[in-house]
Formats: structure tokens, sequence, C-alpha cells
């Protein structure tokens, strides 16, 4: 079992919101299994009493993720991301070297029969948009920053898929894994050991935050890469 110090987690606070950087492999909210096992909405109920979480993050992804402490707060940030003023960075490494200059993506989306995944659907699907933009290109693979202008499940993740760039260790959305052996011209593995990937999850980190207080002051809080995501970026940067 995960024991979170949820103080730690905190990147910003006021009398009326939290921003914290959300661990991978956390929910955002309470799942519906029988162990009632720790979420975020959880952990800020115990550090707050009236804590809300005001928008969600996959399980899977790591990064800015705001709470907010009382129902005028929870209200406001609301309204704000209904009429698109929040404004959302992620980063992520994709496979191959792509050069995305605000390339814009707008392709409707639809939940999959199961519910687990996402598919395009012209006829069906809800709008939605991202705009990308690479910030490094390595030997085979890019940092992208990727910015969803609205917020459907798993679209960033498919809408890179359909410029055939997926996430690395997505295998949902066709994104391959990451080896040091592929990275590393003479890495020599250990006898009779598996080589693991280097990220262990869906390289996808919510980088930062922007949206206005309730007195009207906007901020912006950016959310430091957790050590996995760190580390696959400076050995890409090392071996490219």
């Amino acid at each position: 079992m995960l024991r979170l110090d949820f103080k730690d987690l905190i990147l910003f606070e006021n009398e009326d919101y939290i921003v914290i950087n959300k661990p991978a492999h956390v929910p955002s909210i309470n799942e519906r299994t029988a162990d009632k096992s720790v979420s975020i909405l959880r952990l800020a109920k115990e550090y707050s009493h009236d804590a809300q979480v005001a928008h969600r993050l996959d399980k899977e992804t790591s990064g800015a993720l705001a709470i907010a402490k009382n129902p005028e707060a929870y209200r406001h940030l609301s309204m704000q991301f209904e009429h698109r003023e929040v404004t959302k960075r992620y980063h992520a490494v994709v496979n191959g070297v792509h050069d995305f200059d605000s390339i814009s993506v707008f392709l409707p989306i639809a939940p999959m029969k199961d519910g687990t995944a996402v598919k395009i659907d012209r006829q069906k699907g809800k709008p939605a948009e991202t705009v990308f933009f690479t910030l490094k290109a390595f030997r085979k693979h890019t940092l992208v920053e990727c910015i969803p202008i609205t917020g459907r499940m798993h679209q960033i993740r498919i809408h890179l898929q359909c410029l055939k760039a997926p996430i690395v260790c997505d295998p949902t959305y066709g994104g391959a894994n990451v080896y040091l052996s592929e990275l590393k011209r003479n890495f020599n593995l250990k006898k009779d050991t598996e080589e693991l990937p280097i990220m262990q999850r869906v390289a996808l980190h919510a980088y930062s935050l922007s949206f206005q207080l309730l007195n009207g002051e906007a901020i912006k809080v950016e959310a430091p890469y957790p050590k996995d995501f760190g580390v696959l970026v400076k050995l890409l940067e090392k071996n490219s």
C-alpha cells in the first residue's frame, strides 16, 4: 500500500486552492474497488475537509492537479474550465522524430464500448482539440508539449497517435517501450536478466496549470518532472 504525505505534494496553496504534483499510479478520485485504496480526493479531504478535485488526471499521469478548498472556489474554477479559460500544458515523450510547430489536431473522440479507451469517431464523437509543440528532438524520440483545448478522456494520447507520434510506453495507442539497450551503443545486460523498459507507464506529465484565483489574480503553477520521467528525458538527451 502506497503511503503518501499529502503535504509533500503541494506546489501552491492559499485559502481557496491547492495545486499538487500528483504522483503516477494514484487515481484522482475514489475508484470503485473494494479495497478503498488511496486517492487524491481522499487525501485532500483528510487535509482540508471541504476539498474537491477540480479536474482529473488519468491514474498513470503525473503532474499539476488543482483542488478547491470550498464550494465557491470549486464553482469559480469549474466555470473557467467550462469556458476554456484554464491553460493546461502537458509534456510527453513520443516515438519517432517530429517537428510540431503549433500543430493543431481537431478530431472528435468517442469512448470504446468497455469504457477503458477511446477512438476517433467523426459521426458520434465529441469535439476534441489539442495543440502540439516540439520541445526537443532526440535520435528516435521527441519531447512534446501538448495543450488540450478540450478535456476529453485520453485526448492527448489518441491525438498523438493520429500524428503517428504515439506516447512512449502506451500500448493502448501504439506507443512502444524505450529500453536502455536501444539508446546506449555498448549496453551489456547481465546474463539471464530480463531488461525492463525505462518508463513503466505512459510517458505523460501535466507540466503546468494556469487559472484565475477568486480575487481575479492569474497564476501559473509548474510541476517538476517526477523521477521516472526526468530519468527518461536525461537518458534521451545523453544518448542522442
